[in-house]
């Protein structure tokens, strides 16, 4: 464990809500060293002639045209409604 402090893991853990055990300290700052090396590794590689990219495939958003349409009247939205009050959905309270 050099890269990251017990003190680095009781802190994050502390922030995931976990309890951990010394033994379990320790553990995860050997493992989370090893993938810090991992990670490490990918800096020696030349990526001179490599594009920038977000994303390993093109994403991009697709959207339809924005139509308006005709929607339902206010009457037969509130046709299968229990409960009404001024044109709108009376529900129970929530709030005490």
């Amino acid at each position: 464990m050099e890269r990251i402090t017990k003190e680095q893991i009781r802190h994050v853990a502390n922030l995931a809500r976990l309890e951990l055990k010394e033994e379990e300290i320790a553990h995860f700052g050997e493992q989370l060293d090893d993938i810090i090396d991992a990670a490490e590794q990918l800096n020696e590689l030349s990526t001179d002639n490599v594009e920038p990219t977000s994303h390993v495939i093109d994403v991009r958003n697709v959207m339809r045209e924005d139509k308006t349409k005709p929607s339902l009247s206010n009457e037969d939205a509130m046709r299968n409604v229990p409960e009404t009050e001024k044109g709108q959905v009376r529900v129970p309270s929530v709030l005490e």
